[in-house]
């Protein structure tokens, strides 16, 4: 009988630890430590004692459409990294600390892509494509504060996935492509207006030529026809005596 007990204490005493994993002990219903040295450990006796992994996990979010600050559908997914802080919290405060982590993500994620615009943000303002790395960064702090009550530690997140919804896309394709039409007419413009103000200086400054008024005007229009056009200019000479 003294050897049977002394047998069951130890039975009950001794626990195998693997890396990358704790141990949280309970004496009849009540939490009194984590185990996290690996290796065999002595514990106190007749506790019960539940695995919980503090290696650190990922996982990427479901595609999520969200209307972004203008009201326009994106399609948007994010990937995040975390670990168990707190083994107690992780395994008393939430069922399931993996699956709580899951739905608080993704709607953190709702919520930080509604708040910003996909693109063309106002000054000051960051936008979902143009500002990914601060976009991120906000998501990472605000999925932490939601699973703090589980004692979950973010370690990373980043945007894998960013479009403009289908139904809208090629719309939204098109007024990208205008907007880079009119920009670039406006550097053409700008540089025209440049060029012939420089020509007319130089005419007039090295005393090329004597021009009214009328041929200046006449000179500025043919000039910023030739340089703003989208064919290519054919001169025509004028062979009269």
């Amino acid at each position: 009988m003294v050897l049977f007990i002394a047998m069951y204490f130890g039975f009950t005493s001794l626990t195998v630890i693997q890396p990358g994993e704790t141990k949280v002990l309970q004496f009849l219903g009540r939490y009194v430590g984590t185990v996290r040295r690996p290796g065999l450990q002595l514990t106190t006796p007749f506790t019960s004692k539940r695995r919980v992994s503090v290696k650190v996990n990922n996982f990427e979010t479901h595609e999520l459409k969200v209307n972004d600050s203008d009201g326009n559908p994106v399609n948007i997914a994010a990937i995040i990294v975390w670990q168990v802080a707190d083994t107690a919290k992780a395994t008393f405060a939430v069922e399931n600390s993996q699956h709580f982590v899951e739905v608080q993500a993704e709607a953190a994620l709702r919520h930080v892509a509604s708040t910003h615009p996909y693109d063309n943000a106002a000054p000051g303002e960051e936008s979902l494509r143009g500002s990914t790395e601060l976009v991120a960064m906000e998501l990472a702090q605000e999925v932490a504060a939601r699973v703090a009550i589980a004692g979950i530690e973010i370690v990373e997140a980043r945007i894998s996935s960013l479009a403009y919804a289908q139904e809208i896309a090629h719309a939204m394709l098109q007024r990208q492509q205008a907007a880079a039409v009119i920009a670039a007419r406006s550097m053409i413009v700008e540089g025209a207006v440049g060029m012939v103000e420089q020509a007319l200086r130089r005419l007039e400054t090295d005393s090329v030529v004597q021009m009214s008024e009328e041929r200046k005007a006449q000179m500025v229009a043919n000039l910023l026809l030739v340089l703003c056009g989208d064919s290519r200019a054919t001169p025509v000479i004028n062979t009269n005596p």
